[in-house]
């Protein structure tokens, strides 16, 4: 990966932007633009291009304007926030038009990226398996603002892939075995935990996730920006872990 010092916006400057900045600063690399809601006014063109690539974790009302604009400008962006993703395709596509450089990631943590490789494959082992139900269990802090979690989606869509028996999510207890249960609580402090059961009346089958911190979302995110730089294209953090 490219290791060389990167100049970095963080569009966005909350919990998550603070965290990735400690990360990137450790690893020698330089802050050259902050953007929060007080000062939306200098998210322009023109200290957009004072960096080498952007790290957008703002909100969902204002994350696909962010990237659009990161890309109008010709700057590589990575983006972790959630609750947006029905425009993902869109943005996407933007990203081929412009010939920008764009990674969308759920979750940026390298801990998580493996459990999806694992939960995949998981998935794809259970499919003829039919004495087993299967539900999702996400715990994350209570400022968590979208519910289910991006990174609860990404597993449901994953699993829905992979088992023919599963045709979509919802975040509620079913009684369709066609639906797949998402049961999302918020309980402070936890920074996420992620749970797949498999349950028979014989045995129980469970893989789990647990962040015991933000570090590791922003370590994964500071690896994206060191990988996208000059390069063109939609990645995604499979690409960047080389998994």
């Amino acid at each position: 990966m490219n290791k060389e010092k990167l100049k970095i916006a963080l569009i966005g400057y909350g919990k998550m932007g603070k965290a990735i900045e400690e990360i990137a600063l450790k690893q020698g690399h330089e802050i050259v633009l902050r953007i929060s809601s007080q000062n939306v006014s200098d998210f322009t063109a023109e200290n957009i291009k004072t960096a080498d690539v952007a790290i957008e974790f703002s909100n969902p009302q204002r994350a696909f304007s962010n990237i659009t604009k990161c890309m109008d400008a010709g700057i590589p962006v990575i983006c972790g926030s959630t609750g947006w993703t029905e425009r993902l395709a869109e943005a996407q596509n933007y990203c081929i038009e412009k010939n920008a450089a764009f990674i969308f990631a759920s979750n940026f943590s390298v801990g998580v990226n493996i459990f999806f490789e694992v939960n995949k494959k998981l998935a794809s082992m259970m499919n003829a398996q039919f004495g087993y139900e299967i539900m999702i269990e996400e715990i994350h802090h209570t400022q968590k603002k979208d519910a289910p979690s991006g990174t609860g989606i990404t597993i449901a869509q994953q699993i829905i892939d992979s088992m023919d028996r599963k045709k979509t999510w919802v975040n509620h207890i079913s009684e369709n075995p066609e639906e797949l249960e998402i049961i999302s609580e918020r309980i402070d402090p936890t920074p996420g935990t992620h749970k797949v059961k498999y349950y028979s009346t014989i045995d129980d089958i469970e893989i789990i996730h647990t962040a015991h911190n933000r570090q590791g979302f922003a370590f994964g995110a500071v690896l994206a920006a060191e990988y996208i730089k000059n390069k063109s294209g939609n990645f995604t953090m499979a690409d960047v872990l080389n998994l």
